[in-house]
């Protein structure tokens, strides 16, 4: 393990280096092509640098933040949009506003009208954080137990696991960066499991900060481009596809990170699927004759159209290479050197 945290170290280090370079030498450079030329070597690298991770943790969670955060948000710096321009005043900001699943929330006008939206997007209660932790913590317990499960009811728990896990370490890099850089985060998750339909799933409650990296430079760019060519919902369907097309690539290169074998695009035509649905719902919604369901009846609609989706094209890659029985082994190894350390200081 000693091995690995070293290997971690070393991708970061690089990584802090060439986040430095864009700072101090291509934000001198002109917007648009010369900057982007300056850019290119760091995100070939930043595909890179994941590769010389194997702890299934470790590479899953750099290359979100370098392979696809940072190099979504370096290329709209080359041509000063997104989230790193105006360029911060510190490097500290920069590289944490580059590589990190993180946007500052900006306290409005107490005589402005809030959105609807916008103000269900507010910190998670310590209650329910408490309640996360405690859960994910029982699930570590009772992994020790796994052979004597069915096997759909370990697949229950890893579903589980993913959301916890992702979300409780995306809480604690905010938590890190809203102390350091002394501001207010806004939550990469907003309560998922309460989503009413697939729209309001994917573009205000799950993965939020990958939600709007990919509306900056996808979605936005191909419904500009397509609206003079087609209709504004044809522009608009042209647009979430192209999204989700592209999510479900970056995840078929966050598989190949972990599984290190050629992508069986399974993973591309769960988004696809889902960009397709995400599109339609939002076609029907703009008709006349759209009557809005009862909230629980198009919320379990969309959870369950999620899982099922999820079970037969998300997760058999995952399953086939077992690599959730070795994300499992690294989270038990890590809880008994934790119960050690604590046995030690008693």
């Amino acid at each position: 393990m000693e091995e690995k945290f070293r290997n971690l170290i070393e991708v970061w280090i690089s990584a802090l280096i060439s986040l430095s370079y864009c700072y101090y030498i291509s934000s001198k450079l002109s917007k648009g092509v010369l900057r982007l030329l300056s850019i290119l070597p760091i995100c070939i690298l930043f595909f890179v640098l994941p590769l010389f991770l194997s702890c299934v943790h470790f590479c899953a969670i750099s290359a979100l933040f370098l392979s696809w955060l940072a190099n979504f948000k370096l290329l709209l710096f080359a041509f000063d949009e997104g989230p790193l321009f105006p360029l911060p005043p510190k490097l500290s900001r920069f590289i944490c506003f580059a590589c990190l699943p993180i946007k500052i929330r900006h306290n409005p006008s107490p005589n402005a009208i809030t959105n609807l939206h916008l103000r269900k997007h507010e910190p998670m209660p310590k209650w329910v954080l408490a309640v996360k932790i405690l859960v994910l913590g029982v699930l570590l317990h009772v992994y020790e137990y796994r052979d004597g499960l069915p096997r759909f009811v370990v697949l229950a728990l890893y579903c589980l696991h993913i959301y916890l896990e992702v979300e409780l370490v995306l809480v604690f890099v905010g938590a890190v960066v809203s102390t350091l850089l002394g501001c207010n985060i806004e939550p990469v998750f907003n309560e998922p499991y309460l989503a009413t339909s697939l729209q309001d799933f994917w573009s205000r409650r799950w993965n939020l900060m990958v939600s709007a990296v990919l509306r900056s430079t996808v979605h936005i760019p191909v419904q500009r481009f397509f609206k003079r060519l087609l209709s504004p919902n044809g522009a608009m369907f042209a647009g979430v596809m192209a999204s989700f097309f592209v999510s479900g690539l970056m995840h078929e290169l966050l598989y190949f990170y972990m599984i290190r074998k050629p992508p069986t695009w399974e993973v591309t035509c769960f988004f696809v699927l889902h960009g397709a649905a995400t599109a339609t719902e939002i076609g029907v919604k703009r008709t006349q004759w759209w009557r809005p369901p009862h909230r629980a009846v198009s919320g379990l609609a969309a959870l369950t159209f999620v899982s099922v989706t999820g079970v037969w094209l998300f997760l058999p890659q995952v399953l086939r290479n077992n690599v959730h029985e070795k994300a499992i082994s690294e989270c038990l190894l890590v809880l008994d050197l934790v119960k050690r350390k604590l046995f030690t200081w008693s």
